[in-house]
């Protein structure tokens, strides 16, 4: 049976209906009425987490695990209704909407598995040393703790694996956080869906209501109350550098500053050496269209940029790229607001005197066609703008004049999710004279490959220099992302009786 929005907010295991509503966007039919998120609403939801955390806080690793692993189980027992809001909300396809659902639980159920482990914990102990002179040690004892109630944004591009039951989620109620939601306008179906399978599973597992709350938008100053809320411990945000960005200044603004988690942006540059250019550049090109299209370029790791040295190699790679952006049909966007940022973003970069336009598209309504255009290495380095993210699938090909300003090029790069090179093993040399800058630029470095497809594992790393993201310690995909909502704590000569259970002699 189909899903039917009722458009609430969930607090404490209740739904409530606020005063104020919105109209929810759909790509076809009416929308249903959600109704809107104020301050008052989120006080009472963090209020709630506020009491859970004095227990949730305190669940063994077994019990946090077992209720991660049924919020996996009940978003699958769901499957079928939350495709079926999901494509009505977003315009997304099917099979994308049932592949993000398969990684939204595959992560829940990873981070159950990892904090089986007390590895996570990073347990430390230097033992007493009474008898040392000239003064005697104390015992010392360390672990991570969990920090209290974590604020969550919903992400506009991925109404799943980035939303509701998504990685900040997971990674904070693994770590003992409660969690409150605040949900994206562009999908509230779809999050509300999503929530009650939340619900479920903490009817199942025994777990306190305030646990997890999931307040509407609809109005600005739901995030602003929900990131300076005096008990909100911490926030994890994916989206835009100018909404972050603000979240993030309210954050340090507070009387007790917070960490801000925010992945805001970037143009993810690949950098395409000589010998690679000349012994395979149209395969790179047409694969490079394929990764700048996949989503309507709607992923934070699209690769938007490619640096290539000047010359007929390079006319190549441009041309066997731009026959590929050609044959793309129109797709759709997220949001009508998305693809009106999308249009008036190349309508700059078209703007410009010194940038030469490969392919010109025609978009319209929330369809979106790919864009080319190529740039001269010193006009790029000229034209700070042109390094700003477009988000939606435009490509821009800097032709560097030879590899020191390639090189120039990467030295100026603001802070990257991810950076590429293409390389066969002749072009070793200048990849190991790029290496020590992609390395400081970007979270992911990757060789012969494209940036989009983000592996949920121990070793990825999706964060990086601002303003790729706000902390450049971080990651928001992987198991590593829990180690944002803890901290350490340490114990001196602490009884037994008082020490955590993995501290314990």
């Amino acid at each position: 049976m189909p899903f039917q929005p009722h458009g609430k907010h969930l607090i404490a295991g209740k739904w409530v209906a606020g005063t104020d509503h919105f109209t929810a966007a759909r790509l076809e039919g009416e929308g249903h009425a959600v109704s809107k998120g104020n301050a008052a609403l989120v006080d009472a939801a963090v209020q709630a987490a506020e009491a859970a955390f004095w227990e949730y806080g305190y669940t063994s690793r077994a019990s946090r695990a077992a209720f991660l692993t049924q919020i996996a189980d009940e978003i699958e027992a769901r499957g079928a209704q939350i495709t079926e809001i999901g494509t009505a909300e977003t315009g997304l396809p099917a099979a994308r909407l049932e592949g993000e659902r398969g990684r939204t639980t595959g992560q829940l159920r990873m981070f159950a598995a990892h904090i089986q482990s007390e590895a996570y914990l990073d347990l430390r102990h230097d033992a007493a040393l009474p008898d040392r002179a000239p003064l005697p040690r104390p015992d010392l004892r360390m672990m991570q703790r969990p920090v209290g109630p974590v604020a969550v944004f919903g992400a506009s591009n991925f109404p799943l694996a980035f939303s509701t039951a998504g990685g900040d989620t997971a990674s904070a109620l693994a770590a003992g956080c409660p969690v409150v939601v605040k949900a994206h306008e562009a999908h509230p179906g779809t999050g509300e869906i999503i929530a009650e399978a939340i619900l479920a599973a903490i009817r199942a597992c025994g777990m306190p209501d305030g646990v997890f709350s999931f307040v509407h938008g609809g109005a600005h100053e739901v995030g602003a109350a929900l990131v300076q809320h005096p008990l909100i411990s911490a926030v994890g945000f994916t989206g835009s550098l100018r909404g972050g960005r603000a979240l993030f200044d309210l954050c340090a603004a507070r009387p007790n500053p917070i960490p801000f988690f925010g992945e805001l942006g970037s143009v993810n540059p690949m950098f395409l050496m000589p010998a690679a250019v000349a012994a395979r550049g149209p395969a790179i090109g047409t694969a490079w269209a394929g990764s700048l299209t996949m989503g309507v370029g709607q992923f934070c790791t699209n690769p938007g940029v490619a640096v290539v040295m000047d010359g007929a190699d390079a006319d190549a790679f441009v041309t066997a790229a731009s026959e590929a952006l050609a044959s793309t049909a129109p797709q759709v966007m997220l949001t009508t607001g998305i693809a009106e940022a999308y249009r008036s973003g190349v309508e700059k970069i078209a703007a410009h005197r010194a940038v030469r336009e490969v392919i010109g598209t025609m978009c319209d309504k929330r369809n979106a066609a790919p864009y080319l255009y190529e740039v001269s290495g010193a006009d790029w380095l000229a034209n700070v703008e042109l390094s700003h993210e477009v988000f939606g699938p435009v490509g821009m090909v800097v032709r560097a004049k030879d590899f020191d300003e390639m090189r120039e090029i990467a030295l100026a790069l603001e802070g990257q999710l991810t950076c590429t090179l293409h390389m066969d093993d002749s072009d070793l040399d200048h990849a190991q004279r790029l290496m020590p800058i992609l390395e400081r630029k970007a979270g992911r470095v990757l060789a012969n490959g494209f940036p989009t497809g983000v592996e949920v594992c121990d070793a990825m790393v999706h964060g990086g220099p601002y303003p790729a993201s706000t902390n450049f310690g971080a990651t928001s995909v992987g198991s590593l992302a829990i180690r944002r909502y803890l901290r350490p704590v340490c114990y001196q000569n602490m009884p037994v009786g008082l020490l955590p259970n993995e501290l314990a002699p």
